[in-house]
């Protein structure tokens, strides 16, 4: 007989920083939370980059403060060394003004302060406890069996009233319940990995900028950290992993080889000591067929995981939390229905998932060239294309913030421009993507099901939630929602403009 104990109103699978910022959202906005995470942090994971529109959401949950305080470097963008074209620069700050960055993070550390902080504000945090089961009744889960590590025969249960599912590519929901996953078969990559003492980096790179740097047969990132420390990885494709493990020799040799092979890699670590053995993990790239349904959200990895050339995992893992803990905020206060939460969720989820899905794809076809890249930027954003090729959306959307606006402001869907998910669909659908194109390799499948008369859009005060308001009045030009000059202090205000996110005009 299985043990009835911690129920709740939300429970939240995995502590990583989608099921963190979720529990301390909802938490913070009084709700009550437990979350579940079977292993016990601090513990390692890759993916130091952190997007602009994280400090954001940071700074919703309370978390920003903490983690400007720890000692992490300060990003202000990236620079690319992609194709045969010169050196591209993105500068948040530059572009943006100087509260938009964030940072390059150990995410040992990161992960851990984000779990904490949602303990700090009132969410119920069990380490060391593995999920079994999710119990249903019909297709609404209902409650959730567990065993912590220290009693592994003891099962528990606890029941709940919505499941927020963040355990990552385990996927308990996606993967082992559902099992609704698509991996897309242009992204069979695997990368590998070390950490190197020093600090160069190419020239006009952004402060605490990463450096992203192309290759024949595929790419390589270099991105700095606080002490000193740069981290250095190599992506390709599984078959040319497999290829080059058959010479022989240890991983650490294999990582030589391929950093000494770039002569631009080569010169930034050159006299530099790797303090860390090599590293190697499969990134495939996957998308599930639902992000949501009755009672439950699938945030971060656990929902689709993307090809990390962007960087965008914990802006994705962080703005799904958002729209999680505020469709449930909505559906808790009454104030929409249970199906207009998840449409809405499903619709703005995907639309971000894809867009950046998009972006990705063309940029694997290096002979496109920037030009293209920003060229499908501006159709993916809505906007008019602008002479000279305009990079803005293109930074726009690699800083996650053309994703915020459109939660805000429904620009996506709402101002007579092809949503993201459809107008990445329609390039390959229509061959605009090119014959030769890494898109026409990507299976995009879009799923606008947010209703857009229903004027629904994300606000953060008052309170969190979803809220049915007239449109937001036209910028200058649309352009990102990001707070101006702090997120904190335009919060203050917000109760009385009824804004929570403010456009950057040019």
């Amino acid at each position: 007989m299985a043990e009835c104990t911690d129920d709740a109103t939300v429970l939240v699978v995995g502590g990583g920083p989608a099921g963190s910022l979720a529990a301390a959202l909802l938490a913070g906005a009084g709700v009550d939370v437990l979350l579940l995470e079977k292993e016990v942090f601090p513990r390692y994971h890759i993916g130091e980059a952190v997007a602009s529109s994280c400090r954001t959401v940071l700074e919703l949950a309370g978390a920003a403060e903490k983690v400007e305080s720890s000692g992490f470097l300060s990003k202000h963008g990236a620079l690319f060394r992609w194709g045969s074209e010169q050196d591209w620069v993105a500068d948040w700050t530059e572009m943006f003004g100087p509260e938009v960055r964030s940072w390059s993070v150990d995410r040992d550390d990161f992960d851990h302060l984000l779990l904490n902080n949602a303990a700090d504000r009132g969410a119920r945090v069990v380490q060391g406890a593995a999920v079994k089961r999710v119990v249903f009744e019909g297709d609404r889960p209902v409650a959730a069996e567990w065993a912590a590590l220290d009693a592994p025969g003891q099962i528990r249960t606890s029941r709940f009233d919505h499941l927020v599912d963040a355990s990552g590519r385990a996927g308990l929901l996606t993967a082992q319940t559902f099992k609704n996953r698509t991996r897309h078969e242009a992204f069979r990559n695997v990368a590998i990995w070390g950490y190197w003492d020093g600090d160069t980096l190419l020239p006009q790179t952004p402060p605490g900028g990463s450096n992203i740097i192309s290759a024949p047969d595929g790419w390589y990132w270099v991105i700095p950290l606080r002490d000193g420390r740069r981290s250095v990885g190599f992506v390709m494709h599984e078959t040319a992993f497999r290829e080059r493990r058959k010479a022989g020799g240890s991983l650490d040799d294999l990582l030589s080889e391929l950093v000494n092979e770039s002569e631009t890699v080569r010169s930034l670590v050159s006299g530099d000591r790797q303090i860390a053995g090599a590293r190697v993990e499969q990134d495939y790239s996957y998308v599930s067929e639902a992000f949501c349904g009755p009672g439950y959200f699938i945030a971060g990895d656990a929902a689709c995981f993307l090809d990390p050339l962007l960087s965008t995992g914990v802006h994705l893992a962080s703005y799904s939390a958002l729209l999680a803990a505020a469709s449930i905020v909505a559906v808790v206060d009454g104030d929409v229905e249970e199906t207009e939460a998840t449409a809405f969720y499903e619709s703005l989820y995907r639309n971000a998932y894809t867009r950046l899905l998009a972006v990705v794809a063309r940029m694997y076809d290096q002979y496109q060239g920037k030009s293209s890249y920003f060229w499908l930027a501006q159709r993916l954003v809505g906007t008019p294309e602008a002479e000279g090729q305009s990079n803005v959306p293109f930074v726009e959307i690699v800083g996650g913030l053309s994703d915020l606006f459109d939660a805000r402001h429904g620009r996506a869907v709402d101002r007579g421009a092809t949503a993201p998910a459809e107008a990445a669909a329609e390039l390959v659908d229509t061959g605009a993507a090119g014959p030769d194109d890494a898109m026409d390799m990507v299976d995009i499948a879009p799923k606008n099901l947010y209703d857009t008369r229903s004027n629904l859009r994300l606000v953060t005060s008052p309170r969190l939630g979803l809220r049915r308001e007239e449109q937001p009045a036209e910028s200058a030009r649309p352009g990102v929602g990001m707070p101006q000059p702090r997120v904190d202090d335009r919060l203050a205000g917000a109760a009385e403009s009824g804004e929570a996110f403010v456009e950057q005009t040019h």
